[in-house]
């Protein structure tokens, strides 16, 4: 078969299950139906949610192993709309190819994540520390194995339809992998960094849908045409509050503020700290048309709750700008839904549009606004230096102190 060049996918049949096509088969209206399915898998999810966070023990675990199958499922979504393409013309290793890029790349950004939050379980155990030391190379060693089966696999003919799947592979690797793994290094910054930007997400789906069921009036863009601005900013404000009330539960406990660390005493992973200012109730003079309208004066808030304006803000506003995204790539390959895994929804991806904008927001802004230096990373890295090593750090703070007039001081509050 020649290359055209024009991508041609099939429609895929609708997999609702039977069950809830019965129940839902009185339902004049397809707009009710829908609706009643999005209800259905929706209440499913909570409920899923529910049962993880009751065996807490486990919950943190649990969530970045969802990550880690979301990731897997979104990444063989689409692949799948590129083999549909690919697989007419009988070219060989392109699925080998992906999934085997798609280990490369997991291996690889894990590897780093392992050795960045867990740097004292990484120097304790030879094998981790040899890899650690190595993992670069390994990783590059690995991705130019691939580069090169790659090359090999090339076919006369068919070079432009080749390297148009290896571009699609790859940047199918940038929005899902790349993206999916500042997931979890939100997640082992707090579980608050993970949970509330991705209830804000979910918040504003629901709640912008149900605006726009009931209110939609206006057409917001048209590669979205069911959208409507009466939706986009009722899901705007319903956002904002439930950002700053769940903020608010979740910021007194320790569990879900904590970021996640390797204990040398337990000789396991810990979820217990001093909570930062930023989870200690504080107070905060309100502006004077709001103490007008309370008759307050001023509120207690967690710090964080201020920043949770800002992550819901961004799940609001920015956040669709992912769906239409996909939208848009959709209405490319003439497809309603990336798959149909979730009754009602579509595929995963489907979904995760605009979690994995949402996350790469969130990574940013901690690092940005949120992080500082971390002593006890600093330490762990002091002590797996050389003596000779520790003793010229040793005498360099010494004197950078002293000429600061610090250590003086703390000599003499010493004594």
């Amino acid at each position: 078969k020649v290359d055209t060049g024009v991508p041609e996918v099939p429609v895929p049949a609708d997999d609702t299950p039977e069950v809830l096509n019965k129940a839902l088969s009185g339902l004049s209206s397809r707009c009710w139906k829908n609706l009643k399915v999005r209800g259905a898998t929706i209440s499913i999810f909570y409920r899923n949610q529910l049962i993880l966070y009751v065996i807490s023990d486990l919950f943190l675990w649990l969530c970045a192993r969802q990550v880690l199958i979301v990731q897997i499922k979104c990444f063989h979504e689409i692949i799948t709309i590129g083999y549909s393409v690919y697989h007419s013309y009988h070219l060989p290793w392109f699925r080998t190819l992906s999934w085997y890029f798609l280990l490369c790349v997991n291996y690889f950004f894990y590897g780093e994540t392992v050795t960045d939050y867990f740097f004292t379980l990484v120097q304790r155990e030879e094998p981790l520390r040899i890899l650690s030391k190595y993992h670069r190379f390994i990783s590059f060693a690995l991705y130019l194995t691939g580069f090169c089966m790659f090359v090999l696999s090339l076919v006369k003919k068919h070079y432009r339809l080749q390297f148009y799947m290896f571009g699609w592979t790859h940047v199918t690797l940038l929005i899902v992998v790349t993206q999916s793994h500042l997931i979890i290094h939100n997640l082992f910054e707090g579980m608050i960094w993970f949970i509330v930007p991705i209830s804000c997400v979910i918040c504003n789906d629901i709640m912008a849908y149900m605006f726009g069921f009931f209110f939609g009036r206006t057409p917001l863009i048209k590669l979205s045409p069911k959208k409507t601005w009466e939706g986009f900013i009722g899901g705007f404000f319903a956002t904002v509050v439930f950002g700053i009330l769940l903020s608010y539960v979740m910021a007194g406990y320790r569990y879900f503020v904590c970021p996640v660390e390797f204990s040398n005493d337990s000789n396991s992973f810990t979820v217990d700290c001093e909570p930062s200012e930023l989870f200690q109730l504080q107070d905060y003079t309100l502006p004077t048309v709001l103490e007008s309208i309370t008759g307050w004066t001023t509120v207690k808030l967690y710090p964080f709750q201020i920043h949770s304006i800002a992550l819901s803000a961004f799940a609001s506003i920015m956040g669709p700008f992912g769906g239409f995204f996909a939208s848009g790539f959709k209405r490319a390959f003439k497809i309603k839904d990336f798959a149909n895994t979730i009754p009602g929804h579509g595929g995963i991806m489907d979904r995760f549009d605009c979690q994995y904008l949402m996350a790469t927001f969130v990574n940013v802004y901690i690092a940005s606004f949120i992080r500082g230096p971390n002593p006890t990373k600093v330490i762990q890295q002091l002590l797996a230096l050389r003596p000779d090593q520790q003793l010229y750090i040793y005498n360099s703070l010494k004197t950078h102190l002293t000429e600061r007039g610090l250590l003086t001081t703390l000599e003499e509050a010493a004594a």
